[in-house]
């Protein structure tokens, strides 16, 4: 009621920030904040300024005191404090006392009620004092409480109850609000104004208004006995949600409905206590003199009785009998009563109508005129105050929208109001109530897609429709009523600031409600009728805002709530009734409101657009206009160019802060005038006091200062002003000033031009005509634009739009931000300035594409309909003095008018920072912030200039040339440049007669000839200027993707000119600038590499095909897409032109709906390198290509099977074909062929293996076995001879038995189906004397040998390091190739983000590139260990050719000799195999490393310092046994990077081969174990001396007794187990050496003496280790020992412990248990 918080900010975090540390541009704290008061508004008033030590924050007043909250969160009272006690019951206003009681706390905010007062504290903390009769201080069982007390804010839904932070606090007579930080409302105290379900009052404990939970409050406000809030819209999803069909109290259905023949009838009979005060007993109370109705008011659609008073106890006498005059009649309105009559209505029409856009309007003011005001404002400021003045009203003040746009609320409210007599309410009612639900059929019908149109006018937002024209007795009354009811809505729908054009706005669609079941019951005829089609146009108000200003800004869709008492009409329902719970006044809900305040009776809206809506008591004229009814929101009268920002309401009086003719504040005041002799009278003995028509001029407001915020309360007002030391707070009140004025001029414009041009839109529209009442037909607005300029008009209205709402948002941010902060920190425009340029940007392209397509020139007949041939409101909005200026001129520079605020922008900010010192944040701030506003109005002055140009390019067009379809060019965002059609520029070599016109647009370069013409890009366009040395032609080469030629020109001048026009176009068109940029900083020609899209015409392999990617010189150069129309797509890299590098390709199959695809290397536009290709059919190649074929080592895997191929191959290919050594794994045959191919052939010697056992080595010949071969069978039945099939024998041979029983002769037959066979049979053992006995078959003869395997992969190895053959090429270029393609792979994996690559792998990447043997010379211990730690990195590393030469043999081997491949018989080919690796490998590393010694060459072991010779043998302990010298060795330097990579097929091989030999051990090693230890080894023999006496166990030693198992010479048996969980065979020789050590350790501790070993004694004992191991495959390891040890160590101390191993096995094989 009596105080309220400005704006939408948070009270807390803008109290908090609000007077930091000044900057030097900022005025002292002792001139901000001065607090100034007074009574009344006659010219003899003159304000009391009260002197405190600090700034005063804020105010606010109570009927008889006042609260003061100044800097550093103080708060001070004044006034009568009647429940003080025996404190000082009153103060006078000029010395406030400190509130000591909230010392130590830091108060954000203050509230006054009638009697009591609030704090709010910096932690959200809520203090009262003062009456507490009615429970409105929130403390219990006390009627006062004298000093400030804490209140708790719980939420009880919490366990346990959880604290609420509150931010604004606002207080009544008998009650008290609070908004929480969750933007949530609490309430405490008595009566219906608190709006809780509640029956028991008072309300000691703070509740929660759950009527608005889920809502975004804003802002509260509290008049006496009722309560006010701000509500932020709901989002269009949720505002969409359906309306209940029962009540929420009692259950009972809201509607019923009964459809006739063509109408239908709606009824509401439902009741509910709504409107009625219950008291504490429960019982209803009638309010004075009004009749005990039968039911209680409750529904929408429920007639009053036929006379009610509406009287309250305790208010002001001239209040109650006010609403004496209104003659009850009831419309509904989505639940709300509201009451009028016809006079009413006629008189709210006229209320304002003297108030017209321009006019002066005629006043009602205790002043003789307005120049009479001026003169005395002059009198009061300086000079320069009154050349700003001055000059302010040269410019001409804002607009304010006629009287029936803005102040006829009535349109919107009661569209459909007509006299009616009580005995016609209930015909009334039906009619009435069927328009209140019209507007949701329509919803519901838009719900099952029909068009949104029912044949009758409604309000845009929130209106009551009026009832179907078609209803008979829809109009009770009779034609002429009937008329002045479509006259009416037809009226409120044209001149609602917010009646939507078409289509309601998006705001109006999101409130727009449908009824759940209602459309069942809905005609059949209403439905065809809402089927009409309709126009669809932009909505002009933004829902949301605009995004990327996020919370930045506050929001301007907004709602105001209400509840409370209503018997003066403060809830603005239109009616006298009371509500219980918050109540929405839609009729407020698209004004923009930005602030509510309340006064005792009566109720105040700010608007953005700085209009003052008040309703409720108006006994002493404090609602500012004398028009009734006073219970709906109405505007104040003021005069034109007045724009409120402020407000403040108080008992019977209201007052205004506002922009006049200068920036700086005025005030105004409405209501009582309080004579100084009666100024302590009763409230309530107002008899003869004298009040206002319309708000007055209070003359004094000049001499405060800049006045920053008024407060009102009781009979008092309070201003509090800022006084200008430096400039800075003029300077803030005057950007405020020009926004807010700014904003009034873009509504204006937008409600009185824009609105009315789309409302054209309308197939047709009716109208009576002045003087004959004949309807007129005009021309369609989309027929007379096109299609094109119909969008782009509505195009042009939403960027408007856009940009008229964040000037909105930003006016009111600038306002709230005066009232509060006053500091540049709070400028939003510094810090997000792009929010602000975007949109200025957006809004000037849409101008300038309408401008460019002639659409001002098309608008302009539709306008000269509307507007007639006198367009004087045009004029005067384009702020135009020439006279005759044609009509399209006219619109095009009112559109192009808001482009001017930027200067302003640039203008204030920049005397802004003249405030500041040149060094400050604030200053470079504000500078920065001038420059871009400045440069953007600069271009798009130029953006201007340039669409004005094209557009008189286009206009005068036809008269220049005719080409065939060059008006197709004619589009919205294109701009000339220059053109040529004064034969300027000509083409080179052109014919005598031909024609050659070339125009320059800021996105394509035209060449026009006779009857074609072609458009060149900018983007692919370069050009180049020949020089003139050796011609006389100014000459300029032109290249585009396709062509290149030379165009003459006829001077240097013009050759210039047109090199510079086409390269700033150029470079603007790859930069965007044409767009969006400010132009600045143009490049003296664009860069010759870019990137582009171009679609292809010509070429005959890209026709058609678009590229998009980077460029160089015409041609596709780096990384690009190309996109055919068949479907085919390559992205990867260029290189003049064509594909190279890595891309990715894939083409359609238009036989299987699939599609190929290869990702891999190209050169020169083929598939070259390494890549992957997987086919539509299934299969899928990982290899080499060359010239778009397989070609090289590559893997194809055939099938339709993903996870496991029918076939895979792998091996070399030679022209797309199978060609040399390779593998092909047939599983679905269950074969393996390992041998040599040619043209996918089998062709030479192989080898075969099946998965049941049987193998083939020899001879292919045409994918056949041919020719001799060797087969054996899984029982080692063997055949040696001829072969002339597949497993077919044909020919001479010998076929052995398993027994050695053999045939020799000559075979027919395929193997396994009988064999026909002539020859001789022979038994071996029959003939002693011969020398064959066991004819074993050495097999691997005819197999392929191993240096002849993988050739094709060592080729690619060598290949990559830059040699021809193996061997052939030089050391330093093989280190360049290494460095190329290390670097080249990290970049590839650099633009593939999954895959990326750690810190440490690029690290390591980088290591790799450099030679790790830097100075010529011998090899010595250290050069060789950095060259082996080289060598495991290279191999750890796919993309080093080392490593991805590993990488592939580790694939081929494992492809080899896994599977069917895991055959017994392969062994030796796999040992084999591994050593021809090792062999190929070291030649690879000894040319990368020439000095490294051949194989079997010693490295002397460094012998100066024997601390070096220690680290160096402790660093390859792990390798070999230590020596004298190192021997270098393939198996040495290689066998530990390769061997663990192959280790399981190699071991699992020779498991197969020594699996016989490892049972019969395994069998012995477990029935020897089952002895006890001292048992074991006597039975092996081991001496007693060596046996152990005592064993540790458990880190004690325990005695050896007969029974102790697995505990002698412990250590050693667990060492030996690790021979099985190493790799190498020197790993393996290492933990046999360490095994020696642990028994000699063991045996030197028992002994407690020196000895030398001797075989006998030691053999026994390893034996004995060896038995407890337990090692599984001992034969296998031994044999992997053997076959790939290093030679140098076989006669060497690790031989002798492997020959130690190895007898021990074949000991074990053949050991008697027995």
């Amino acid at each position: 009621m009596h105080q309220h918080c400005h704006g939408q900010i948070s009270v807390m975090e803008s109290q908090r920030k609000r007077y930091a540390a000044p900057s030097s541009g900022e005025d002292s704290s002792g001139e901000r904040g001065s607090l100034h008061t007074w009574k009344g508004y006659s010219c003899s008033v003159t304000p009391e300024r009260v002197l405190l030590s600090r700034p005063v924050l804020q105010a606010a007043l109570g009927t008889r005191h006042g609260v003061l909250l100044v800097e550093g969160g103080q708060v001070y009272s004044f006034g009568e404090f009647r429940w003080k006690q025996s404190q000082v019951s009153e103060v006078g206003p000029l010395k406030p006392v400190l509130e000591s009681a909230l010392s130590g706390q830091c108060v954000v905010a203050v509230a006054a009620g009638s009697f009591h007062s609030g704090a709010v504290t910096e932690d959200g903390g809520v203090h009262m004092w003062g009456e507490n009769s009615f429970g409105q201080c929130g403390l219990s069982s006390l009627t006062v409480v004298p000093n400030p007390t804490p209140v708790a804010v719980l939420d009880p839904d919490t366990s346990p109850p959880h604290t609420i932070r509150v931010l604004e606090l606002t207080c009544g007579e008998q009650h008290s609000l609070a908004l929480s930080a969750q933007h949530e409302v609490w309430a405490w105290g008595s009566g219906c104004q608190l709006g809780l379900v509640t029956t028991i009052f008072p309300v000691w404990k703070p509740q929660k208004v759950e009527h608005l939970a889920g809502r975004h409050v804003l802002q509260v406000a509290c008049g006496a006995f009722h309560s006010l809030a701000l509500v932020r819209c709901l989002p269009p999803q949720e505002a969409r949600r359906p309306l209940p069909d029962k009540c929420g109290q009692c259950n009972q259905l809201l509607y019923t409905m009964t459809d006739k023949e063509d109408h239908v009838i709606i009824s509401d009979s439902h009741y509910c206590p709504l409107g009625v005060e219950l008291l504490a007993d429960g019982e209803a109370r009638l309010e004075p003199g009004r009749s005990p109705p039968l039911r209680l008011q409750s529904s929408p659609s429920e007639p009053l009785s036929s006379h009610t008073s509406a009287s309250a106890p305790g208010l002001h006498p001239s209040i109650t009998d006010h609403t004496d005059y209104e003659r009850r009649r009831t419309v509904a309105q989505n639940g709300e009563i509201l009451t009028t009559r016809d006079s009413d209505m006629r008189d709210a029409a006229g209320t304002d109508s003297d108030r017209t856009v321009g006019g002066a309007g005629s006043q009602n003011s205790p002043y003789p005129d307005d120049q009479a005001v001026k003169e005395y404002l002059n009198k009061l400021s300086d000079t320069s105050l009154a050349e700003e003045t001055a000059k302010m009203t040269i410019a001409g003040a804002s607009f304010q929208p006629p009287a029936d746009s803005l102040d006829l609320l009535t349109s919107d409210l009661l569209p459909g109001v007509m006299p009616v007599t009580t005995s016609s309410a209930l015909n009334s009612l039906v009619s009435s109530c069927a328009s209140a639900v019209a507007e949701r059929v329509v919803s519901t019908c838009e719900a099952l897609s029909l068009k949104k149109r029912i044949n009758c006018h409604y309000p845009g937002v929130g209106g009551v429709a009026g009832a179907p024209g078609g209803v008979p007795g829809g109009f009770p009354g009779g034609p002429a009523e009937e008329r002045v009811r479509l006259e009416e809505s037809m009226q409120g729908k044209k001149s609602c600031s917010t009646g939507d054009i078409r289509e309601e706005e998006a705001e109006g669609l999101s409130r727009r409600l449908s009824l759940p079941g209602l459309l069942s019951q809905v005609s059949p005829r209403l439905l065809r009728r809402a089927s009409r089609p309709r126009v669809r146009v932009v909505p002009l108000t933004p829902v949301g805002g605009l995004p990327e200003a996020g919370e930045l800004l506050p929001s301007l869709q907004t709602e105001v709530w209400s509840w409370g008492r209503g018997e003066e009409g403060q809830l603005g329902h239109g009616d006298n009734l009371p509500r219980l719970q918050p109540l929405c006044i839609k009729c407020l809900s698209s004004k923009e409101v930005v602030l509510v305040a309340a006064g005792a009776h009566h109720s105040l809206a700010l608007t953005a657009q700085s209009q003052v809506f008040s309703w409720g008591s108006n006994s002493s004229g404090q609602l500012g206009h004398m028009a009734c009814p006073t219970t709906i929101p109405r505007l104040a009268k003021l005069s034109e160019g007045i724009r409120v920002w402020d407000v403040g309401a108080g008992a019977q009086h209201t007052l205004l802060l506002a922009d006049g003719d200068c920036y700086q504040p005025i005030l105004y005041y409405s209501g009582q005038q309080v004579r100084e002799a009666a100024q302590d009278a009763p409230q309530d003995q107002t008899e003869g006091y004298s009040y206002t028509q319309q708000p007055v001029l209070l003359p004094f407001c000049m001499n405060l200062g800049y006045v920053s915020g008024v407060f009102a309360g009781g009979q008092s007002c309070v201003a509090l002003a800022d006084r200008n030391v430096t400039g800075f707070i003029a300077s803030l009140h005057e950007l405020a000033a020009a926004e807010r004025k700014f904003y009034c001029k873009l509504s204006s414009v937008k409600n009185h031009i824009l609105r009315p041009l789309l409302d054209l839109g309308e197939n047709y529209c009716s109208r009576y005509s002045s003087a004959g009442q004949r309807p007129w037909v005009r021309e369609s607005l989309g027929t007379a634009l096109g299609p094109a300029s119909t969008v782009l008009l509505q195009s042009l209205a939403r960027c408007y739009s856009r940009l008229c709402h964040l000037t909105g948002q930003h006016s009111a941010l600038l306002t709230a931000n005066l009232r509060r902060r006053r500091e540049v920190k709070s400028l939003v425009m510094l810090e997000h300035a792009s929010i602000f340029l975007d949109t200025y940007n957006e809004y000037c392209c849409s101008v300038g594409n309408f401008l460019v397509m002639g659409g001002f020139q098309a608008l302009a007949k539709p306008s000269l309909d509307f507007f007639g041939k006198c367009p004087e409101l045009l004029q005067r909005l384009a702020e135009s003095s020439e006279e005759n200026i044609p009509l399209s001129d006219l619109l095009v520079a009112l559109f192009y008018l808001p482009m001017r605020h930027l200067h302003e922008y640039g203008r204030l900010l920049l005397k802004l920072g003249t405030c500041f010192e040149v060094s400050s944040v604030d200053y470079q701030k504000l500078q920065d912030c001038c420059s871009k506003f400045e440069a953007l109005a600069l271009h798009l002055k130029r953006r201007r200039k340039e669409a004005e140009y094209t557009y008189h390019f286009w206009k005068s067009f036809p008269g220049k040339m005719t080409v065939s379809g060059l008006d197709s060019l004619r589009k919205p965002p294109r701009r000339l440049i220059c053109e040529s059609s004064n034969k300027a520029l000509t083409l080179q070599n052109s014919g005598r007669f031909s024609v050659n016109w070339f125009i320059l647009f800021n996105d394509a370069l035209v060449h026009a000839q006779f009857s074609t013409h072609h458009v060149f890009p900018l983007a692919t366009l370069w050009v180049e200027p020949i020089p003139e040395e050796n011609t006389d032609l100014y000459g300029l080469k032109v290249i585009s993707p396709e062509e290149t030629f030379t165009l003459l020109a006829c001077s240097s001048m013009e050759k210039a000119k047109w090199l510079r026009s086409i390269n700033q176009a150029v470079d603007q068109a790859m930069s965007g600038a044409g767009q969006s940029g400010s132009g600045a900083g143009q490049r003296a020609e664009p860069p010759i590499s870019r990137t582009a899209s171009y679609t292809f015409y010509k070429d005959s392999r890209l026709k058609e095909a678009t590229y998009e990617g980077r460029w160089l010189a015409g041609k596709p150069n780096g990384r690009g897409m190309v996109k055919w129309l068949d479907g085919r797509i390559y992205t990867g890299t260029f290189k003049n032109g064509l594909e190279d590098g890595f891309g990715d390709y894939v083409m359609p199959s238009k036989t299987l709906n699939l599609n190929d695809h290869y990702q891999g290397h190209w050169k020169e536009g083929k598939m070259h390198g390494i890549g992957t290709y997987k086919y539509a059919t299934g299969e899928l190649y990982e290899g080499s290509f060359q010239d778009n074929m397989r070609h090289g080592h590559g893997m194809l895997r055939s099938g339709t099977l993903n996870s496991s191929s029918p076939s895979v191959f792998i091996g070399q290919w030679v022209h797309d074909k199978k060609t040399g050594y390779g593998v092909f794994d047939d599983i679905t045959r269950g074969e393996k062929y390992m041998g040599m191919w040619q043209d996918d052939q089998r062709q030479g010697t192989g080898v075969i293996v099946t998965q049941f056992g049987l193998y083939y080595e020899g001879a292919f010949n045409n994918n056949k076995m041919q020719g001799t071969g060797v087969l054996l069978s899984e029982d080692n039945t063997t055949y040696e001879g001829e072969f002339s099939e597949d497993w077919t024998l044909n020919g001479k041979g010998v076929l052995t038995m398993a027994n050695g029983d053999y045939f020799e002769g000559t075979f027919t037959g395929e193997w396994g189906s009988g064999l026909k066979v002539s020859g001789s049979f022979f038994k071996p053992n029959l003939y002693d004397s011969d020398g064959d006995k066991g004819r074993a078959v050495k097999l691997g003869r005819l197999a392929v040998r191993p240096e002849e395997k993988w050739r094709a992969v060592f080729e690619e190895c060598w290949m990559r390091l830059g040699c021809e053959a193996p061997g052939q090429g030089e050391n330093q270029r093989a280190w360049e190739n290494i460095a190329v393609a290390l670097t080249t792979s990290s970049r590839q994996h650099r633009d593939c983000p999954e895959m990326n690559l750690s810190q440490s792998h690029n690290r390591t990447l980088e290591s790799l590139e450099f030679n790790p043997q830097q100075h010529v010379g011998p090899v010595t211990m250290e050069k060789y260990d950095r060259i082996r730690h080289y060598l495991i990195k290279a191999c750890d590393t796919p993309l080093h050719p080392l490593g991805r030469l590993m990488e592939t043999l580790v694939a081929v081997y494992r492809m080899t000799y896994v599977g069917v491949g895991a055959n017994r018989r392969l062994l030796l080919q796999a040992v084999n195999e591994i050593m021809s690796y090792l062999a190929r490998i070291f030649q690879l590393v000894r040319f990368l490393f020439p000095d490294l010694p051949e194989e079997g060459g010693v490295i002397p072991e460094p012998s100066s310092d024997p601390q070096d010779k220690k680290d160096s043998n402790c660093a390859d302990t792990q390798l070999e046994s230590p020596k004298p010298g190192r021997v270098v060795s393939s198996s040495s330097l290689l066998l530990p990077v390769l061997l663990p990579r192959l280790y399981p097929p190699l071991f699992t091989l020779y498991a197969l081969e020594k699996e016989r030999e490892d049972d019969v051990y395994w069998e012995c090693v477990l029935r020897l174990n089952k002895q006890p230890d001292m048992a074991l080894l006597a039975f092996l023999g081991v001496q007693h001396k060596f046996w152990p006496v005592s064993v540790p166990v458990l880190g004690e030693r325990t005695e050896v007794v007969s029974s102790t198992k697995d505990a002698c010479f412990a250590s050693a048996t667990e060492t030996l187990q690790q021979i099985s969980t190493t790799f190498t065979p020197s790993d393996k020789l290492q933990v046999i050496q360490l095994t020696f050590e642990e028994i000699t350790k063991e045996v030197v501790s028992s002994l407690e003496d020196s000895f030398l070993w001797s075989m006998d004694d030691l053999f026994p004992v390893f034996l004995y280790v060896v038995l407890r191991a337990r090692i599984r495959n001992l034969g296998s390891e031994v044999s992997l020992i053997e076959d790939l040890m290093d030679p140098c160590v076989q006669h060497g101390e690790h031989g002798i412990m492997f020959t130690t191993l190895k007898a021990c096995y074949y000991q074990i094989q053949h050991e008697k248990t027995t």
